[in-house]
């Protein structure tokens, strides 16, 4: 009976520490969707910022071409006037005033071309940057596809372990699975380990002579006087043998 009590503990041990590490995984899955979705913000916020320049760059160059057209009607009319020009002085102011009218839509030109040069630019940044977008996208269906099946699966496991819990729970009496539960609220895993040669595995500190010696009779579950972990004797319970001890040993034979 004790043996199958220890038995059915280390399961529920086992049970307990899967369930942890599913609950864990559940908490952390969505932060990878998280991560995406803040990158999938900052390029949208980069994009806005640039949708901005062009809105200024697009106004000054509407601007320009106004003055310039503007300008280019009046240097127009100027040069019809100069035919009807009556003294020499008002030729001269004439001339003064066409002259500043091209100096004013050259400089303007030259400031239209480098706008449309910046426009450019930014043109081309907004479509590098809609395709880093897009590639985002894409990669933000494939994860939150991936992080459903992986919470299905999570959560069909822990429906498992939860019936196998219940299970390796009723094989335990009441009075030690209150105790296992005690222990397990308060201290980190593990909660029940094997003493080996005298030593307690959880805290490796030696237990008294007298309790290795009751421990080994297998009668009674026993805690740990230093960490008050639940113990057992190694040898009561085959230790579990890995995956990669197993293929070593079919290896070597």
């Amino acid at each position: 009976m004790y043996l199958k009590q220890i038995e059915q503990l280390v399961v529920l041990q086992k049970v307990d520490d899967e369930i942890v590490l599913l609950q864990d995984e559940l908490k952390r899955a969505p932060e990878q969707i998280i991560e995406l979705e803040k990158r999938r913000q900052d390029i949208e916020d980069s994009a806005e910022l640039v949708r901005d320049k062009l809105k200024y760059l697009t106004d000054q160059q509407k601007r320009l071409d106004g003055e310039i057209e503007t300008d280019s009607v009046r240097l127009k009319k100027s040069k019809s006037k100069m035919m009807m020009v009556g003294n020499q002085k008002e030729y001269h102011a004439m001339m003064r005033e066409m002259d500043n009218l091209e100096k004013q839509n050259r400089g303007r030109e030259e400031e239209k071309t480098t706008v449309a040069e910046e426009l450019s630019r930014q043109n081309q940044e907004l479509a590098d940057i809609d395709g880093q977008a897009k590639e985002l996208d894409s990669e933000l269906v494939v994860a939150r596809e991936s992080l459903d099946a992986r919470i299905q699966q999570a959560q069909a496991r822990l429906d498992e372990l939860g019936l196998r819990r219940n299970e390796a729970g009723q094989a335990v009496p009441r009075p030690i699975l209150q105790r296992y539960e005690f222990i397990r609220s308060r201290l980190k895993n593990p909660v029940i380990v094997p003493v080996h040669a005298g030593i307690c595995s959880g805290c490796h500190i030696a237990i008294p002579p007298q309790s290795f010696i009751e421990l080994q009779k297998g009668i009674q579950i026993l805690s740990c006087p230093n960490c008050q972990r639940l113990i057992y004797w190694s040898e009561h319970i085959e230790p579990e043998v890995k995956p990669e001890d197993e293929a070593a040993e079919n290896a070597a034979e």
